[in-house]
């Protein structure tokens, strides 16, 4: 008996010193989003595209060769809505598994390019009807559970083996 609790006395040091054992400050520091780099070149072609079920009007697509993931967790892509005209809507986004939430850092235009958008607040996956596409990518592929999948090249394997619909 002596001897199993020194040995778990001893387990409990070395996770101190190791950095197991966190103050909620630090807790917090790590749920720190890092910097967003910029938005990326894109292309229209070769998405992955996006089956909304609730008629919005508009096809969207994910450019694969946007996708990351950051050292924090954050995936970040370039999603692209098109209407049956063929006028388009870019967004970069992002989307942290973790907290099932998604935010746009900027929209692209044109005629002006890419242009920060002014709110970038973290909002949840679930909250608004306008992030129907961000949730259907968050479940078909890009997160796995309450975590971003591993690599980059898993994320682009989940979203084409499984049609990414929008789901009720």
């Amino acid at each position: 008996m002596l001897l199993r609790n020194i040995a778990v006395v001893g387990l409990l040091v070395c996770a101190g010193g190791l950095g197991l054992a966190q103050t909620p400050e630090e807790s917090a520091d790590k749920a720190k989003e890092l910097p967003a780099p910029p938005p990326p070149a894109f292309s229209t072609k070769g998405l992955l595209e996006i089956e909304l079920t609730r008629g919005s009007g508009l096809t969207f697509g994910v450019d694969p060769a946007t996708i990351s993931i950051s050292p924090d967790g954050v995936v970040r892509y370039v999603v692209i809505a098109t209407s049956p005209s063929g006028a388009t809507n870019v967004m970069y986004e992002g989307i942290r598994c973790t907290s099932a939430e998604f935010r746009v850092y900027a929209r692209h235009y044109p005629k002006t390019g890419w242009t920060k958008v002014s709110s970038q607040a973290w909002r949840s996956l679930y909250a608004s009807n306008q992030s129907r596409h961000t949730l259907a990518i968050a479940r078909g592929g890009v997160c796995d559970a309450a975590a971003p999948r591993m690599t980059v090249a898993e994320i682009i394997e989940a979203l084409r083996d499984t049609p990414i619909k929008d789901y009720e």
